[in-house]
């Protein structure tokens, strides 16, 4: 096998593994309710607005 057969399947390898990195965070992203993303932020702000202080 030639370096560059090796290379682009190295490359294919790592594009799929980033897709299936990017489907689970989005996957778990939408489980949240609306509630839930908003007392996050909240929760957040409160922390940032802390350390200002």
């Amino acid at each position: 096998m030639r370096w560059w057969k090796v290379a682009g399947l190295a490359g294919l390898a790592g594009v799929a593994a980033t897709g299936v990195v990017i489907a689970r965070a989005e996957r778990r992203r939408r489980a949240y309710t609306p509630e839930e993303i908003r007392s996050k932020l909240h929760e957040r702000v409160a922390e940032v607005t802390d350390k200002k202080d």
